[in-house]
Parts: C-alpha cells; sequence; structure tokens
C-alpha cells in the first residue's frame, strides 16, 4: 500500500477482501472441473470491477489505470486464472468505450460492464501471434454488412462470452489494413472449435473462434476502416498493465505461502525458517516482488497520463514483472519441496495459471524488441 492514497488503498481492501472470501476458497475446484465462475464475476461486477477504466455514463467505474493495476492485484491473489479472464474483459469494454460511436458505447457497454454479458479478444490466429499484422481473417464490405471469413485461435472465454472483438482485414496487406469489428453470440457464420486443454488458466474457457461468411452489420465497426491495429495495440498497451498486476498478485500470493510453510515445516529437528539459505531466497522473492510492483505501477501511471513513453514502459513492465514473479512462484514452490507438487497446494495453481502470462498480450520476446527498438531509435 505504500505511496497509494486513501482511496487506492480502500479499492485494494474491497478487492482483497473479495478475493479471500469468494475467490479462494474455489480456487482449486474451477481449476480441476474447469468451472467459468460467472456468477462470482458478477458479484466482483456488483463493486465495479466489470468496467473499471470505463467512462461512468455507460456503466463504468472511471477510475484510473493505476487504480486499475491495485485491483487486479488484490483480486489475483484469490485466482489468477479468473481474474486474468477479467482483465481481459475489461480491456475489450475499454475498447467500445473508447472507439466505439455514442450509439455502440450505450448499446454495449452497460451489460459488460455489469458483466449480465462477456467479452472476448479476438486478435491471434493461428499463423499470426506475434506477428499480428499478417493476420488473414478478412471482411468484405456489401452494402450495409461485412462478409466475415477466418479464424482466431486461444481466445479466452471463446464459446461461453457473449461479444467478440475482432481485428480483421478489410483493407490491403500490413497494419493499415485492419479494422476492427464487434461480434454478437448467436450472429449466423459464427461458430466454436474444441475447448481447449491448458496446463493452468483452466477456469476460463479457450477456444477457435470461426467465421464462415459470417454476416456483420456496419454499425458493429468499431473507428474507421484501417484503425484496427491501432486500436488493437492501444487495448493492448493496458492488457499488458493487466497481466502484469495478476502476476504481482499470484507472486504475493506465493510469498506469503512459502513464509507460512517454512514457519511450518521441520527439519533436521527445526523450522524450515531458521535455515539461512532459505531466509536469503525469501528475502530475494520479497524484494522482486517489490521492484515489479514499482514498474508495474510506474508503467500504469505513464499510460494514464498519456506519456509518449507510455507503450515501451509497458512493455518493459509486463517483460519484468511476468519473468520475475513467475520465478517468485516456482520457488516458493520449490521451497514446499514435494508438498508443493501435490494439488492440495495452492502454490502449484499459482505456478501453472501465472506461466502463460510470459507468452499472452505479447510475448515477452517480443517486449524485449519493442524495448530495443525504442532504444535504438533514439
Amino acid at each position: 500500500s505504500t505511496g497509494l492514497t486513501e482511496d487506492q488503498k480502500e479499492f485494494q481492501k474491497v478487492a482483497l477482501d473479495f478475493a479471500a472470501k469468494e475467490m479462494a476458497p474455489y480456487m482449486a475446484e474451477w481449476d480441476e472441473k474447469e468451472i467459468f465462475p460467472v456468477e462470482t464475476m458478477r458479484k466482483a461486477a456488483q463493486l465495479g470491477f466489470g468496467g473499471i477504466y470505463v467512462k461512468p455514463d455507460v456503466g463504468g467505474s472511471g477510475l484510473s489505470r493505476l487504480d486499475t493495476s491495485i485491483i487486479f492485484e488484490a483480486l489475483s491473489t484469490g485466482c489468477t486464472s479468473t481474474t486474468a479472464y477479467m482483465s481481459i474483459h475489461n480491456m475489450c469494454v475499454w475498447m467500445i468505450d473508447t472507439f466505439g460511436n455514442e450509439e455502440q458505447r450505450h448499446r454495449f457497454c452497460p451489460s459488460l460492464c455489469s458483466m449480465e454479458k462477456f467479452a472476448s479478444y479476438c486478435l491471434t490466429e493461428p499463423g499470426s501471434g506475434s506477428d499480428a499484422a499478417s493476420l488473414l481473417t478478412s471482411a468484405q464490405r456489401k452494402g450495409d454488412s461485412y462478409v466475415l471469413n477466418g479464424s482466431k485461435a486461444f481466445i479466452s472465454g471463446g464459446g461461453d462470452t457473449d461479444v467478440y472483438v475482432v481485428m480483421c482485414r478489410t483493407g490491403g496487406p500490413g497494419p493499415k489494413g485492419i479494422s476492427c469489428l464487434v461480434l454478437e453470440k448467436g450472429m449466423p457464420g459464427l461458430s466454436f472449435g474444441k475447448k481447449e486443454k491448458k496446463v493452468g488458466w483452466n477456469s476460463q474457457p479457450t477456444r477457435a473462434v470461426i467465421f464462415e461468411d459470417c454476416i456483420v452489420p456496419v454499425g458493429n465497426r468499431l473507428g474507421a476502416e484501417g484503425q484496427g491495429f491501432s486500436i488493437a495495440m492501444q487495448g493492448l498497451n493496458g492488457g499488458r498493465i493487466n497481466i502484469a498486476s495478476c502476476s504481482l498478485g499470484a507472486a504475493h500470493a506465493s510469498v506469503l505461502l512459502a513464509q507460512e510453510h517454512l514457519t511450518v515445516r521441520k527439519q533436521f529437528g527445526e523450522p524450515l525458517a531458521n535455515n539461512q539459505y532459505l531466509q536469503f531466497r525469501l528475502a530475494e522473492m520479497a524484494t522482486r516482488l517489490v521492484a515489479a510492483r514499482l514498474m508495474v505501477r510506474n508503467a500504469a501511471r505513464a499510460l494514464q497520463e498519456g506519456r509518449e513513453d507510455a507503450a515501451v514502459l509497458c512493455s518493459m513492465a509486463k517483460l519484468f514483472a511476468t519473468d520475475e514473479c513467475f520465478g517468485i512462484c516456482n520457488q516458493a514452490l520449490q521451497m514446499h519441496g514435494g508438498y508443493g507438487y501435490l494439488k492440495d497446494y495452492a502454490v502449484q495453481q499459482f505456478v501453472r495459471d501465472i506461466r502463460v502470462h510470459q507468452i499472452l498480450e505479447g510475448t515477452n520476446e517480443v517486449m524485449r524488441m519493442i524495448v530495443a527498438r525504442n532504444l535504438l531509435q533514439g
């Protein structure tokens, strides 16, 4: 809580209490049974967590990027997988709120902010992951509609959600030929692949999203034709802060679990907490967590202020926090010894759920490319 305002401390407390009471007791069950906890997320939306940085006139909370980071970090201590989906949902609602016209904002955002409906972000394709500008899903305009063909891969919430923010090609090759359409479940030609079996993130379904001559009204396009890639990248700047914040929460929870285990577990006739090597490792974990947190919060402020260096700071924060926090969770598992590998112990789930954060919202290799390009271009 260091450096936070009284309001931010209150947001943090509300989110931590919700995580402890409404998420943590069910985290293992959601993981094992692959339950998408819709009602729990709707309870979170009643606290304002369905559209955290969306404008209040369409049901959002109107909070800052730093407020959002604090909330996602706190929620993630209860269930990282569920919070990560909520962060993607929030990103989608923000894109509609920011780039949609008044009719679109009032049509889509209120039911998304209340989480009566849920949203999915559709950028990645089977043949274009990191190279997003080469996407092939095409939308041909015919009168007042687009005819959409193609498919998206690894879509969080796919098949179970109601609204799909889709990047597609309406023009020539490259980023300037990409536009953004908002689709609704039930549209003819919209279908879904099989539910993927994943290492972690099991409280949210992941499927391919498939478009076969899918008719989408022109009135569902966000922004102008050719603006889609810019919309996608601006959304991802916030998405990178959000997912880094979810990593912070998992690492925070794992440090506490390790701390407790070292105090309780005895070896060679005394508590593990008396072992200086383990004391040093715990100190390193806590130090790395605080460093990552400061970096994420610095980037969140830069994004909120619209600073010129915001995009590169978001990339740095995502790279550093997701790498460091995975290392912290993994070290916490190691400190648990054999117990850490049992599903009865929460630490292994944090390790599994956080691992993918180094891949999505732009792989950490791509984050390095963005930072290096920024440095070398002066």
